[in-house]
């Protein structure tokens, strides 16, 4: 981050192939979702494992794991667990709850895993970013190829249907005395997020891009890669999913 003439520097991610990269390395991307319910993504991790019936000390990726809140609560569960994130400064924050069944490690998901899980879990809408649509399908593919012979794999995604359907077009989040611009719509088939703001005499921009997939697109990806669509669920109890009404997609493969 390097002084300018101006009196306020324009930092922004402009790669839109990358953009994922840069924002969540940011610190700022923590501080403006740090009010996340954690307790209801606990919850939900509860309820995945009881239903998928994973043995003890199965062995489970969590998959764009971030800084680990997830992965640390999975192993607290007492299974053996790795996470795996893009991010560099995710996973050096992430590595300092490593112990012997903990471990994180920097990985792009198109990549596949030389080891072999229980279960692969890609939570709350950790998945769409790339700008090529081949790259979705690689992933699917990768998260197969990386599984055990009787193991699952979990995607928790956006309802697309009730995100564009109770979209906020514009608001502001005041967070750490910092005001978040935020504007929300739809393009080619993404859903775009740009967040504005200024700190320390700078000004920010940053642009989230997501593809708008729906169950039926997950379907086709799916029987593309030779997957297995098991079980589709609608919110983090795990409730039957509704087109219309629904927060989540929560699909349960192999």
């Amino acid at each position: 981050m390097s002084d300018s003439i101006n009196n306020k520097t324009q930092i922004t991610n402009s790669n839109p192939e990358n953009w994922f990269a840069s924002w969540f390395d940011s610190p700022y991307y923590h501080i403006l979702y740090k009010e996340r319910n954690y307790r209801e993504a606990q919850l939900f991790m509860d309820n995945l494992t009881h239903y998928l019936n994973l043995p003890e000390k199965a062995k489970v990726l969590d998959l764009a794991c971030g800084k680990g809140r997830h992965a640390i609560y999975l192993n607290q569960l007492g299974f053996n667990v790795i996470g795996a994130d893009l991010s560099e400064n995710s996973i050096l924050e992430a590595q300092k709850n490593s112990n012997e069944t903990l471990h994180f490690q920097v990985h792009d998901m198109r990549e596949t895993f030389e080891d072999k899980f229980d279960a692969i879990f890609n939570l709350f809408t950790s998945f769409g970013y790339f700008e090529n649509d081949e790259d979705n399908l690689t992933t699917l593919k990768a998260i197969k190829e990386s599984l055990t012979e009787y193991g699952f794999a979990v995607i928790d995604f956006m309802n697309v249907t009730n995100v564009l359907n109770n979209l906020v077009p514009e608001e502001v989040k005041h967070v750490d005395g910092i005001d978040f611009q935020i504007k929300r719509y739809l393009k080619d088939g993404h859903i775009f997020k740009e967040i504005d703001f200024e700190d320390q005499g700078h000004k920010y921009h940053f642009t989230e891009k997501v593809k708008a997939l729906t169950l039926k697109d997950f379907e086709e990806m799916m029987e593309e890669a030779g997957i297995f669509l098991l079980d589709v669920f609608g919110d983090y109890k795990l409730k039957k999913f509704h087109k219309t009404e629904s927060e989540r997609l929560i699909m349960i493969f192999k």
